[in-house]
Formats: C-alpha cells, structure tokens, sequence
C-alpha cells in the first residue's frame, strides 16, 4: 500500500510513522507513507496556503489553487483521496477495512476554516474521527493511517492479532490477562488456565456481549448474530434455559 498525506505542518507526522508498528511496516516494505507539504504547490514569495474568504466571516480558507495541483500531482491512476473533515463519514473499523483494501490512500489534511469548496469535485471521500472539531485534519491522518496499515497482511504476523479486537465482529473486546496469576489479591480467571480451548473461546465470546451489552448497547442494534452469539446474549439478558425469567 502507498499512503500520501498532503499538510501544512509535514513536522507532526515524523514521530508518529518513525516508531511501533508502523516504522517496523515501513521499514519491511509492506507500505510507503508520504507526508507533502502542501506549500510546495503554493505560488509567490511567501508561499501562501490560504486566504480571507470571499463574502466575510471569521477565519481564513484553503486556497484551491494550491490544493488542486497537489491532487493531481500525488493522486496517479489509483489513489482513492480522502479529504478529513468534521462533515465527513464518522471512522469505523469496517471503513478501515475498506480502506485498507486500496493500494492507494491520498490523505488531505484541513486546516483553518477548511478548504475551497471547488476542491470537493477531486476528493472521493470525506472522513471524520466523530462529532466533535480538532484544529486541522493531521490528528485524524495520522488515526487513519494507523488504523488502515495494521490491517496490511503481515503487518501484525498473522489476521488472528487483530481478528477477536474490539469492533473487528462488530462487539467490544473480552477481558485480557497475563502473567503473574495473582495480583494485588486478583486471581486470573480459571477457565482461562483450564487448557479447555472450546471453554475458553466460549468464555470470551460471553464477556464480549456482555460489554458490549454494558458499554455499548448501540453496537448490538447494527448486527446480526448466529445462533452461538443469540444463545448467549439470551442467557445473559434472560438467564438461562429453565432458570426462569
């Protein structure tokens, strides 16, 4: 996968993609990430990347004589842009999915007021990280890279990483635990140190809809269950058979 992310401050992305898994995708060749400074398409002495907006108001605009040769230069045959706005599609793991499907993301990053409505006819997707305003579209870039790239085949060593997390089956993650078996007088739970692999799975499948259940109820409303997952959510909502109701 290719990922170009065209900003006004390329500074902000050089700790987050030099570190942790990204750095180690990089380096592996498995994705190319590419931070353009989208003054370098800006004309004059000054390189200026924006300006007042035309009939007033507070602020200042992204000027479309800089953003749309940026486009164009980056996008190529295959790249998929996407513009991240606070109007956007809210970032959910199944648009993750899609994304990381492409071989090409073109990242733009807002800044200010936004940008010049006449760039709307180059980008093919707008995203947001959820109803609330950031002061530019970097912190979102960066969320969607990551996002996307631990997705890559490989990136992770294996789809099981990243297939039982929260919203990859459209529910919140079971309860982990790891060494030592006692802490602070909190003892692992013992189906977990059963070796009982069907007991175990069950368990996990159980403390996930019960999260959900508890956290999340509106993630329950936007999925359908197999007969395993409406047993369990009907003994955990009900009781179970022959306990009465």
């Amino acid at each position: 996968m290719r990922v170009d992310i065209l900003t006004l401050f390329p500074e902000m992305f050089t700790s987050p993609f030099s570190s942790s898994i990204i750095r180690r995708a990089r380096e592996r060749g498995l994705v190319t990430i590419e931070v353009h400074d989208l003054r370098d398409w800006a004309t004059g002495p000054h390189r200026q990347a924006d300006d007042y907006g035309f009939g007033g108001g507070a602020g200042m605009v992204m000027k479309a004589d800089v953003i749309i040769p940026a486009l164009q230069a980056v996008r190529g045959d295959d790249g998929h842009v996407v513009y991240l706005s606070p109007q956007g599609e809210v970032l959910t793991q199944p648009l993750v999915a899609r994304l990381a499907r492409r071989p090409h993301l073109v990242l733009l990053c807002g800044h200010y007021q936004g940008i010049d409505e006449r760039c709307s006819r180059f980008i093919d997707q707008e995203i947001s990280l959820g109803d609330f305003v950031l002061t530019g579209g970097e912190i979102p870039a960066m969320a969607v890279t990551d996002a996307v790239v631990r997705l890559i085949p490989g990136v992770l060593g294996s789809e099981a990483s990243h297939a039982g997390e929260s919203f990859s089956r459209g529910l919140l993650e079971h309860p982990l635990y790891t060494r030592p078996r006692v802490v602070a007088g909190m003892e692992v739970p013992p189906v977990l140190l059963s070796g009982d692999h069907q007991a175990i799975r069950r368990w996990r499948l159980r403390l996930s809809l019960l999260r959900t259940l508890l956290k999340r109820p509106d993630l329950l409303l936007q999925r359908s269950y197999d007969a395993e997952e409406r047993q369990v959510l009907e003994e955990l909502l009900f009781g179970p058979p022959g306990g009465g109701r």
